[in-house]
């Protein structure tokens, strides 16, 4: 099964839409809310080659990038392929 992670805070527009979009393709993923422990988001930044933002996605350990990124794979048709595996 394919581990998905998405780094993110809850009252982020743009960790909500990658979630949804998430939710749309029935993917179980896990949540790490970064607002309230700075070691996440650091622990996030170094996975992130130093990207700050949130949301910051990986799928089975790559990273992805943010919302906008999520969406270009899935307007390219390339989105199913990977959370497939």
């Amino acid at each position: 099964m394919t581990k998905v992670e998405i780094y993110s805070t809850p009252t982020c527009p743009y960790c909500i839409a990658a979630k949804q979009l998430l939710r749309e393709k029935n993917v179980d993923f896990t949540d790490i809310d970064v607002s309230r422990e700075p070691s996440l988001r650091e622990k996030m930044t170094q996975r992130a080659n130093g990207r700050r933002t949130v949301p910051q996605i990986f799928i089975d350990g790559k990273h992805i990038g943010g919302s906008d990124d999520l969406r270009a794979l899935e307007r390219d048709g390339k989105l199913d392929a990977l959370l497939t595996g």
